[in-house]
């Protein structure tokens, strides 16, 4: 069964990209395999703008960390230049993007929303980094992005806690465009995708876009060093024991926090 499902809305100009994996939608490697090749399909495609959502009543709740726990420091490497290929290609597309989500948008998911061009959630939608609270890094878009799109003190909360925001709050703090009612999410979606492509110029969508991303681009400037980084701390005995806690749902053990001086 395809774990990204990829099709052509009854106006042809929308293409819906869908997570397919599973309820919670876990960003394995093939996950992140078929997501790219879809995302290429429809930036290569006749349509004009594509979507990206879900199948189930979840967006995206980040890696799936069975995956990550047990690979190697080269595999990781290999698993983190694949998930960076998806946010890239997202980022660089000539046609608008946008995420429409329902459900838990946590980790890796919020990266990929992020990576849109505009986001909308369901009233039910729940976001955030909590990568640090299973001992990973948030280092594939949330450190470099989300400083520029809330700002760094809202963000360093955001990052340094875990702690999951409604789409409410997403709203206020700027991290997404719109909030709609479940039943009211993909029509939503599809319609602004519609406004732009019928109201905007495609030569000048492509330059403003280009001028917003120089900004955002300079965040990424240390993706390799980040993706080194992170890769180290997946091969680490802490991230291992922590993301073993959690997944046997385990109260997180408190682990002692040591100066450096």
């Amino acid at each position: 069964m395809a774990k990204v499902l990829y099709e052509i809305d009854e106006d042809p100009r929308v293409a819906w990209i869908k997570l397919n994996e599973s309820k919670m939608n876990f960003l394995s490697f093939q996950v992140l395999q078929e997501l790219y090749e879809a995302i290429f399909r429809a930036e290569k495609g006749e349509s004009y703008a594509m979507i990206i959502s879900s199948t189930s009543e979840n967006f995206s709740a980040g890696a799936d960390l069975k995956e990550l726990r047990d690979l190697s420091f080269e595999e990781g490497i290999k698993w983190f230049e694949r998930y960076m290929e998806v946010v890239r290609l997202l980022r660089a597309s000539s046609k608008p993007t946008i995420a429409a989500v329902r459900g838990a948008c946590v980790g890796g998911g919020n990266e990929i929303a992020m990576a849109c061009d505009l986001v909308v959630a369901s009233r039910k939608a729940k976001f955030g980094q909590p990568e640090v609270r299973v001992g990973s890094t948030a280092m594939g878009l949330g450190v470099q992005l989300l400083p520029l799109l809330v700002g760094e003190k809202r963000a360093r909360e955001l990052l340094l806690t875990g702690r999951i925001i409604t789409a409410e709050e997403a709203l206020q703090i700027g991290l997404i465009n719109r909030v709609v009612d479940d039943e009211k999410l993909e029509m939503t979606a599809k319609e602004l995708a519609l406004e732009i492509v019928e109201n905007c110029s495609p030569q000048a969508f492509r330059v403003i876009k280009s001028g917003l991303n120089f900004w955002t681009d300079l965040a990424m400037i240390s993706a390799q060093i980040a993706r080194d980084l992170t890769c180290f701390v997946w091969n680490s005995a802490e991230f291992k024991e922590r993301s073993e806690e959690f997944l046997q749902k385990k109260k997180l053990k408190s682990r002692i926090f040591k100066g450096l001086k």
